[in-house]
């Protein structure tokens, strides 16, 4: 097993600082402002060659500042993108230009990539420009993240009910065919047996439904989510995982995360477990990425909470798996959606719930031999507010 461990690099931002600055500024400064800016930002020359980025570029491109100072701006954009005239039109007007919807994708940051765009004129730069991008998905993953937690709330009552209504007389049911068991011959007591047997098949589904009407506070505290991920490796790799290549990426400068480290175990066992299976027992290379990053920028409105929650914990469960059917992705994460033949489409519904009590948001991104699930969660604090 190969392991990986990521650091956190943040590269200067000296050409567009530079370029940006005027005699006398304080470059420095100029240069904190532009690195903490959490969205990518390139500065493109005017024959397109890109002179410097921020460390949110990087991210976003998936490649190294260095790498991308070595080619031109257009070669990260889809073929026909409409940004090239955008360009061409800051440099043409020395005004500034907004677009909004922009998709940017690409098989190698993702086939979908919707920003709205930024550009304006670089004045110490001959047809110079400076190019923000801001990521419309997070406001998207934010309008889903709300229905998946209606839909978890709407299984709750569901749950509830199911369990109160269906439980008591599943029992009656068994008990009888039990009875009749002793008093049958050969012939009827396999029928016996099968009833027994449903019926505990049933009252497994509703124990599984009833966990979403768990509405009992659950303790939390500073979990070390690196200690987690370890655990649910060493779990799959004993078990249903054991062919499969596991990768980790992890950072270990990572602050511990406010949850409940048993929860936590369930919610990555089952991703893990649902990666595992979407690899399939006959594949020769498959592999399991588990990464955790600090991204900066990200708040939602969590539950319980006046004021919005800052979601910088990144954890990541990749897979090369077949990836998930386009039609089902808008409802992934809704009870009884399923791709198994023998599934019940509740694993994800109690993952999604599981990280929606947390006040976290998690989302799915899939492409055959690509899907990755993502976590996005808030750091511990202590009751004296440090982090």
């Amino acid at each position: 097993m190969r392991r990986d461990i990521a650091t956190k690099t943040g590269a200067p931002f000296s050409a567009l600082s530079n370029s940006w600055a005027g005699p006398g500024d304080k470059d420095d400064l100029a240069l904190q402002l532009l690195n903490a800016l959490p969205h990518p930002l390139l500065s493109v020359a005017g024959d397109g060659s890109i002179q410097d980025v921020n460390p949110a570029a990087e991210l976003f491109f998936a490649m190294s500042r260095n790498a991308l100072r070595r080619i031109k701006f257009q070669e990260l954009l889809p073929f026909g993108s409409p940004m090239v005239s955008a360009i061409e039109q800051v440099r043409l007007r020395r005004a500034p230009i907004n677009e909004y919807r922009v998709d940017l994708g690409t098989p190698k940051i993702g086939v979908e990539r919707f920003v709205d765009i930024h550009i304006a004129p670089l004045p110490n730069m001959r047809d110079g420009v400076v190019i923000m991008l801001q990521e419309r998905t997070i406001a998207d993953k934010m309008d889903r993240q709300l229905t998946h937690r209606g839909a978890a709330r709407s299984l709750s009552a569901m749950g509830a009910m199911l369990a109160h209504e269906i439980k008591n007389p599943l029992s009656g049911i068994r008990g009888a065919a039990q009875l009749l068991d002793s008093a049958v011959g050969d012939e009827d007591r396999a029928l016996c047996r099968l009833i027994c047997d449903e019926t505990d098949r049933i009252v497994d589904l509703v124990e599984r439904m009833e966990a979403f009407s768990d509405g009992r506070p659950v303790e939390r505290g500073a979990v070390n989510i690196h200690e987690v991920l370890e655990h649910v490796r060493r779990i799959a790799q004993a078990g249903f995982a054991r062919r499969i290549r596991f990768v980790e990426s992890y950072d270990p400068s990572l602050p511990p995360v406010l949850a409940n480290r048993d929860q936590l175990v369930q919610v990555f066992l089952n991703l893990v477990k649902n990666a595992a299976e979407a690899i399939g027992d006959d594949s020769v290379d498959g592999e399991i990425e588990l990464t955790t990053a600090y991204r900066p920028g990200v708040r939602i409105k969590a539950p319980g909470k006046a004021s919005p929650v800052s979601l910088p914990l990144e954890f990541c469960v990749r897979d090369n798996g077949n990836g998930v059917p386009e039609d089902l992705m808008p409802h992934l994460f809704d009870p009884f959606v399923t791709t198994k033949a023998s599934g019940t489409g509740l694993g994800l519904a109690l993952v999604a719930k599981i990280i929606g009590d947390h006040g976290g948001v998690i989302e799915c991104e899939s492409h055959p031999r690509k899907t990755i699930f993502r976590i996005l969660m808030p750091v511990y604090s202590r009751r004296d507010g440090a982090a």
